[in-house]
């Protein structure tokens, strides 16, 4: 699992324009199972992606597929974590260990 940090690497009216383009490239990994929350960071200066990924050169293959990659608007942090415990709410989200 990853946490993914995206920093705005360019001015929010770039952002906003590219942003219907973003939300489609969110809209496919969540529907492939790949992205279980995301959003803006406040400050608006970037945003987080919650990824249920495994394997970190996925994960890359799959960044690099959103417009802010592709459009030089954002640079990515990546963290990986395996989550261990979680609230009752999130069960069937995770594997505990993996």
């Amino acid at each position: 699992m990853f946490i993914v940090r995206l920093s705005y690497q360019a001015s929010l009216a770039e952002i906003d324009q590219a942003l219907a383009a973003h939300k489609a490239y969110l809209d496919q990994h969540y529907a492939a199972g790949r992205f279980l929350v995301s959003g803006r960071l406040e400050p608006r200066t970037g945003g987080v992606i919650l990824a249920s990924l495994s394997d970190r050169a996925e994960l890359d293959a799959v960044l690099a597929e959103d417009p802010f990659a592709q459009q030089g608007l954002a640079a990515y942090e990546v963290l990986e974590f395996h989550p261990t415990r979680w609230d009752s709410k999130l069960d069937g989200a995770f594997t505990a260990g993996a």
